[in-house]
């Protein structure tokens, strides 16, 4: 299996604008990541996939640059009192079984299908994926606005919290006691999406909020160390079977590791629909990148023909489109960041 896995796949030439492109992913990548939780691989994965890295290279790759970026994030907010450590560890455990799960249908998809069989399920998973969760946070994230910008546990959270199913476990810092049984099957989604298109926040993230009860900042902090459970597991397994591009995740982690800490400080001046806001504007602009791409592979599967001309159009718009995102991302999280210590500094002059 190894050798098939291997078969056809290859590490991609980089030059100095690849390198300087893939540094800036990692650094709005780890941005994201810290800011809004989510491990930022659904701006990292097809940020390297727009340069020509194969699909289960560059889930591989974004899998082993997680773990100590995730790290460092959830040391960060740790020490803002964000974190729930025992949740993240009772989660993670679940979501490292998704993340076994997941790399068994990738190495099943690329020895029947190949590199673009691959290419083509991680962007249809991510396309799928990003519009469905994306479309729900953004509708949530505006109507808690509208409401004053207080964010409640949802009907379905205190329904299952009510729910007394062995075994209950307690999370002090969070405030909940809930079954394991609840917890469970979003560490499993978690996971799975981790291995498939190394987004295990988009999960996550939404599971811990609207399942499980956390608030949007405790659940984005949470993650951080699921990410990094899920991460390392991951990582051994992927470098086993030869997907792992050392390259690209010592660009990425470089850029991710100065971002992650500003994302996380930018976490201590914003309201929390701000982060549910910020992470469905990303994902539906790299919803319509991924898009883009698909028909690209389609063609190199022989399910659909379009000419050169327009695929080369097509490529080029995805790139541009994701780039787009990169910056509008980075944007909206540094001037929340700056709008915020100007408020508090405001504050702190008038008191």
């Amino acid at each position: 299996m190894h050798d098939v896995l291997a078969e056809g796949m290859r590490f991609i030439d980089l030059g100095l604008v690849g390198i300087l492109f893939l540094f800036f992913v990692g650094f709005v990548g780890g941005l994201v990541s810290g800011f809004i939780g989510s491990g930022g691989a659904f701006v990292l994965t097809p940020g390297m996939m727009s340069l020509g890295v194969p699909g289960t290279v560059a889930v591989a790759s974004n899998m082993c640059h997680k773990f100590p970026k995730a790290l460092v994030g959830a040391i960060k907010r740790y020490r803002y009192g964000q974190v729930d450590i025992k949740m993240g560890l009772i989660v993670g455990v679940s979501a490292e079984v998704g993340v076994q799960i997941g790399i068994q249908i990738q190495r099943l998809i690329l020895a029947a299908w190949g590199p673009a069989g691959s290419n083509l399920y991680v962007s249809v998973a991510f396309v799928l994926v990003l519009v469905f969760v994306g479309g729900f946070v953004l509708k949530d994230a505006l109507k808690t606005k509208r409401e004053g910008g207080e964010e409640k546990v949802t009907n379905l959270a205190k329904k299952l919290q009510s729910i007394n199913l062995w075994p209950m476990i307690t999370f002090k810092q969070s405030g909940i006691r809930i079954s394991l049984w609840f917890t469970a099957p979003v560490g499993l989604a978690a996971g799975l999406l981790a291995a498939t298109i190394a987004v295990g926040g988009f999960a996550g993230v939404p599971g811990l909020i609207y399942l499980v009860g956390m608030t949007s900042i405790m659940a984005s902090a949470t993650e951080l160390v699921i990410a990094f459970v899920m991460g390392l597991g991951g990582t051994l397994i992927w470098a086993w079977f030869g997907m792992v591009d050392i390259r690209l995740t010592l660009i990425i982690l470089a850029g991710s590791l100065f971002g992650v800490q500003l994302g996380a400080i930018g976490t201590t001046y914003v309201k929390d629909w701000m982060i549910k806001f910020v992470m469905a504007t990303i994902m539906l602009i790299v919803a319509v990148s991924r898009g883009l791409a698909m028909p690209k592979y389609l063609s190199q599967l022989g399910l659909m023909n379009l000419n050169d001309l327009t695929l080369n159009i097509l490529t080029k718009s995805s790139f541009s489109i994701m780039t787009l995102a990169l910056l509008i991302g980075a944007f909206i999280i540094l001037k929340a960041m700056v709008l915020g210590r100007r408020a508090e500094r405001l504050a702190a002059t008038q008191a």
